[in-house]
């Protein structure tokens, strides 16, 4: 299949605090910490979403030539005043989304669409990590693929609805990339 290549704009966000974690491993510092594995992931992912036909993505994702989507991996006190402001919800939580894209807009095809912003509590998901028994690296492209799916429109109202994105999300992991989430590990400590 010729399928169409796309730029990606990524903002790309963290707290400074997780590299100097001595509780983390290399991969998963590297994870918290450069931009550049996070474009290659969301490359891979985006472009997979384009090509199947019977996922959802807005035809202006699927046709555009630039994208644009911001990433900030940061903490369940920051998290938490996000979810309190922006959905008037006092709780930490794992992960927001901030969709922007509005497919009744029209872009020219040279111009970069917008998706909108992915926020990922690291804090949360170190837990979430040692409670499923796996690595930090594969919680955290979990749940940036989670969040990516939010971008694009996807919801899960019903089971049937979250086990269809669930079952994309699994399919988007197995899509290499420079982590790969069965070899990291995190320390007992956190």
């Amino acid at each position: 299949m010729n399928q169409k290549l796309f730029d990606l704009d990524l903002a790309f966000t963290h707290t400074d605090h997780f590299a100097c974690n001595e509780a983390l491993d290399n991969g998963s510092k590297l994870l918290l910490t450069k931009a550049d594995i996070w474009r290659e992931d969301l490359i891979r992912w985006i472009q997979m979403i384009r090509s199947e036909k019977t996922w959802t993505c807005p035809t202006i994702v699927r046709e555009a030539s630039s994208i644009s989507l911001g990433l900030q991996l940061t903490d369940d006190l920051t998290i938490r005043e996000l979810n309190t402001r922006w959905r008037n919800k006092s709780e930490k939580t794992d992960v927001l989304s901030f969709p922007v894209l509005d497919e009744a807009v029209v872009v020219p095809t040279n111009q970069c669409v917008e998706l909108g912003d992915i926020v990922v509590s690291v804090t949360t998901a170190q837990r979430q990590a040692l409670e499923q028994n796996h690595g930090l690296v594969q919680e955290i492209r979990w749940l940036v693929s989670h969040g990516l799916l939010h971008l694009l429109g996807w919801d899960h109202p019903s089971q049937a609805t979250l086990d269809e994105m669930m079952n994309c999300q699994e399919q988007l992991l197995r899509v290499g990339g420079n982590l790969q989430s069965g070899g990291d590990s995190l320390s007992k400590q956190l």
